[in-house]
């Protein structure tokens, strides 16, 4: 499986990941929330940033099955897919993971035809190679 590359701007993400917290980078002057991660806010070309605490609550924007599946790594989990979240409490913000039936699961755990857009998700979060990430489940009624 690939890992995240972990560089100065995204170190703080994954150490809050690696707690089970969803934390999106805002400017600590205009207020406004910014992923990808980076130094400089880009509506008030600020570099004072602070990280915010999300509810880890989203719906599915987009997503992909891919097939075949395009890397190695990835070649024993047929039907694997790969979303576009939209958060609820951020919704310009968007984040890319997989929708699996649990934390621990395969990423091919949800058949393909259980997505849909606009679908109602919550983060979850897992280690990969030494790195707590999130994914997704679906949202229960």
């Amino acid at each position: 499986m690939l890992s995240p590359v972990l560089d100065d701007d995204g170190t703080p993400f994954w150490e809050h990941a690696a707690q089970g917290e969803l934390r999106v980078q805002g400017c600590a002057d205009c207020g406004e929330l910014r992923f990808p991660p980076r130094p400089c806010c880009p509506h008030c070309h600020s570099f004072a940033s602070a990280w915010r605490r999300m509810t880890g609550r989203g719906r599915i924007w987009s997503y992909v099955v891919p097939h075949p599946p395009l890397l190695p790594a990835y070649a024993e989990l047929p039907g694997y897919n790969v979303i576009v979240v939209e958060l609820a409490d951020a919704p310009r913000i968007r984040l890319v993971g997989n929708l699996v039936s649990g934390a621990d699961a395969a990423l091919n755990s949800v058949a393909p035809d259980r997505i849909r857009i606009g679908a109602r998700v919550q983060a979850v979060f897992t280690a990969v190679n030494g790195v707590t990430v999130p994914r997704w489940v679906l949202e229960r009624a």
